[in-house]
């Protein structure tokens, strides 16, 4: 067994990564990207509700 050797410590342990500059500036170009995505999928599907509601939104029983 290869993993016989370490101890329960060791073998549990996660590097952590190293950012450089340049993959945080990457990093935070798709975060951007995404956020402009979902408020833009967001404005259509609000959109669309207000065009298919209408004008039947305000003729309706209280």
């Amino acid at each position: 067994m290869a993993l016989a050797h370490m101890d329960e410590k060791s073998r549990h342990e996660i590097e952590t990564p190293v950012w450089s500059e340049d993959m945080l500036k990457q990093r935070r170009a798709r975060a951007k990207a995404m956020a402009w995505a979902l408020l833009g999928f967001m404005v259509l599907v609000f959109a669309v509700t207000l065009v298919k509601l209408g004008a039947n939104v305000l003729d309706r029983p209280m």
